[in-house]
């Protein structure tokens, strides 16, 4: 008998930092997802356009300040409407760098809960817009 292949749910990170991008795509593929990352708006567009997400979770501030929010109008204008959430790093705008914010350990599971929430909501709307389609009133 074979194993059902098990589908992971596909995340696109976006983040302009390289550290902060690598350390949320490890927690969440510990999670059980499968991710993609973009290290910009116009590369995280692209990937859009090339593959279907379950979830876009995008830096606000990148390249420019809007940058994330241009990312999540993309990606809410896809047929298959991915979940959309955005997170802020602190930036020390005083000296105009970055402060590092990386995951604690304790964060972690409230991180993986939050995440699997949004991917679920999204689920459930996809089912009854389908309902709706194969059973309009």
């Amino acid at each position: 008998m074979q194993a059902e292949e098990i589908e992971l749910a596909r995340v696109l990170l976006v983040d302009d930092d390289p550290t902060a991008r690598l350390t949320l795509q490890t927690v969440l593929q510990a999670g059980g997802y499968h991710v993609d990352s973009a290290a910009s708006a116009a590369e995280a567009v692209n990937k859009l356009d090339e593959s279907e997400y379950s979830l876009v979770l995008s830096d606000l501030e990148m390249e420019s300040p809007e940058a994330g929010l241009k990312v999540l109008a993309h990606a809410r204008m896809m047929d298959y409407k991915p979940a959309t959430a955005l997170f802020a790093s602190c930036r020390d705008h005083m000296a105009d760098r970055r402060v590092e914010m990386l995951v604690e350990p304790e964060d972690v599971p409230d991180l993986l809960e939050g995440i699997a929430s949004l991917i679920g909501e999204r689920a459930a709307r996809r089912v009854q817009r389908q309902l709706r389609l194969q059973h309009p009133d």
